[in-house]
């Protein structure tokens, strides 16, 4: 799984790195720690709301982290649903039709993961690419508070979730399982807002590369 990951990039940084158009949302400190439930950037592509008939842009925007569905009835789900396997995301009911219609791209630089030692200590490690940044692959949806009116600017709640994988590499005996981390000539196909079929959803999702780390995992000192 991935529950705590490290974002320390700019806005300014990431709208160069991943060619956004618009930004959405308040600018986000430096985290070698981030939790669930708490704000973070996403990359997305969106028909404009006060432009229906416009081409989808590509924003960064702020969003937390935590999926809730359209239908769930309160907040106490999000933090249930930080990760979705990739196996199975276009066909369980939490996920689907955010696979289907909302794809994300969860930058980070890097992410932790906790090993189990044979006193039973868990140890973090800190685990990390060869460059600065990874796009782990990510769904966002939009939830109705209900306890808000229609008319309030706050009524509809942006949250995401990160996809994972089995972790078959060297990293697999820290943890069972990793973020999917997507190459960036995946990042167009995946922010399609137009690609629905789930079934060529899921062909894409099985067909990413599994990740080669250029470096070995280290013990974090920041967790």
């Amino acid at each position: 799984m991935c529950g705590r990951y490290a974002s320390t990039s700019s806005s300014k940084e990431l709208q160069s790195f991943f060619d956004t158009m618009q930004t959405v949302g308040d600018e986000l400190p430096p985290s070698y720690n981030v939790a669930p439930t708490q704000p973070v950037r996403v990359i997305l592509e969106r028909t404009p709301h006060e432009e229906p008939d416009a081409e989808p842009k590509r924003q960064l925007r702020t969003v937390k982290w935590g999926l809730l569905p359209a239908w769930a009835k309160d907040r106490k789900m999000a933090s249930k649903l930080i990760n979705a396997r990739s196996e199975t995301v276009t066909e369980k009911t939490s996920f689907r039709s955010s696979a289907t219609k909302r794809r994300a791209i969860v930058p980070a630089n890097g992410y932790c993961e906790w090993m189990k030692s044979e006193e039973g200590k868990k140890i973090p490690y800190f685990l990390h690419g060869e460059g600065d940044l990874i796009a782990m692959a990510g769904l966002y949806e939009l939830w109705p508070d209900p306890e808000l009116p229609e008319d309030d600017p706050d009524k509809w709640v942006w949250t995401c979730t990160v996809l994972t994988r089995p972790a078959t590499d060297a990293t697999g005996h820290i943890h069972d399982r990793s973020p999917l981390i997507l190459p960036e000539s995946f990042w167009e196909h995946w922010l399609d807002p137009y690609l629905t079929d789930k079934g060529e959803v899921q062909a894409m999702i099985n067909s990413v590369p599994e990740r080669r780390s250029g470096r070995s995992p280290r013990r974090s000192a920041r967790t």
